[in-house]
């Protein structure tokens, strides 16, 4: 078994046919700074190249798989410089969410712990998905002035009825046993059997993905939704969060909450009236749109819409979320647009647009697409 330097932010270990990726940045929750995502995208590249690799293992170091991208950073450079700079990160972490969707190689990502954001984005488009007792699942980007991006556009409006427009609208938490009701995990092994179930992948002689899915089943046991779990009332949820506006969602889901007094109704309330109403217009709208396109085209206009964020053209909530969530932490972010009836259509509709900026390029990744080896 050989291994790159302990200090790198990505550990790669290689074993026969499989390679292990493991995310180091275990005091910031390993969230994705543009030097890890940058590691990924070479070790993906050469493993491609690579024949003798038959599969892929991520993982994380600490209490999480992966907190998300590294956004307090990106940030933080925008506002020392042009904002270019966080497009850079942005488009380099969604041409990895692409190359990952994509790869003919089999990924196995286990998720200990949290997983968010730009944690979703390096996992749920691979092709296996490994929660424990101990995984945390969230797309919490309406609360920090963003919206759900990594390609969360094409995963969310693909579960279950109107499910996915709860998930990234709300940032709602879900345990492992939601994951895996709903489809963002395949597979629940239970913490104690994971280094019985790593030592089994170290055997795979073979990209066959039932193979290796039939590996993961020897350790897998199922796990049952908790009875007061939201996943249980998709009646509910479909028919709030099917509402055409932001304002109708609302309107219906407190009608809900006079008609019965569920935890989970007066939480998904709270969630949408502390969020940025811009983002959440912005969220709506993309998911919706996501429904109709492919993941190419939802990375593609994806990027657009964060680049329209980071240049903070009608909104600058993404930066507010920041202070607010990340840096000062006082979760007490001032929104501008202060309220859903402020924004309109127009506001929206530039934010779907290309940017007009000199020397700005569209997500480019028609090399990826033309390479159906990969």
């Amino acid at each position: 078994m050989a291994s790159n330097g302990s200090d790198d932010q990505v550990l790669i270990e290689e074993n026969q046919y499989v390679r292990t990726l493991t995310l180091n940045r275990p005091r910031q929750l390993n969230a994705l700074s543009h030097r890890m995502i940058s590691l990924l995208l070479k070790a993906f590249a050469d493993f491609k190249e690579d024949p003798t690799v038959k599969l892929v293992i991520l993982k994380g170091i600490g209490r999480a798989f992966c907190a998300g991208g590294d956004v307090a950073a990106v940030a933080h450079s925008i506002t020392e410089g042009h904002w270019g700079l966080g497009a850079a990160f942005f488009r380099d972490e969604f041409t990895l969410n692409y190359i990952m969707a994509t790869y003919r190689k089999p990924q196995v990502s286990i998720l200990t712990g949290i997983v968010m954001g730009g944690g979703a984005g390096v996992s749920i488009h691979g092709k296996f998905r490994v929660v424990t007792e101990n995984s945390v699942f969230a797309m919490p980007e309406t609360a920090l002035g963003l919206f759900p991006d990594i390609g969360a556009s094409y995963f969310l409006s693909r579960l279950p009825g109107f499910f996915g427009e709860y998930v990234g609208l709300t940032g709602v938490r879900l345990d492992a046993a939601e994951m895996l009701a709903c489809g963002l995990a395949t597979h629940f092994v239970s913490s104690a059997k994971l280094p019985l179930l790593e030592e089994a992948l170290m055997k795979v002689d073979t990209t066959d993905p039932s193979v290796i899915s039939s590996i993961i089943d020897r350790f897998s046991q199922k796990v049952h939704v908790k009875a007061k779990s939201a996943y249980n009332r998709l009646d509910i949820i479909d028919r709030c969060f099917s509402k055409r506006t932001i304002e109708d969602i609302k309107s219906a889901i407190e009608l809900e909450a006079i008609k019965g007094a569920e935890e989970w109704i007066s939480a998904a309330i709270e969630s949408l009236n502390k969020a940025s109403p811009f983002s959440l217009k912005l969220s709506l709208r993309s998911i919706r749109e996501g429904r109709l396109q492919g993941i190419d085209q939802c990375l593609i206009r994806e990027f657009r819409m964060v680049c329209h964020v980071l240049k903070s053209e009608v909104s600058r909530d993404f930066f507010e979320g920041c202070r607010a969530i990340l840096v000062d932490k006082d979760k007490n972010p001032k929104w501008e647009p202060s309220k859903l009836e402020l924004i309109t259509d127009e506001m929206v509709d530039r934010y779907f647009t290309r940017v007009d900026d000199e020397g700005w390029e569209d997500l480019n990744l028609t090399s990826i697409q033309r390479n159906s080896k990969l």
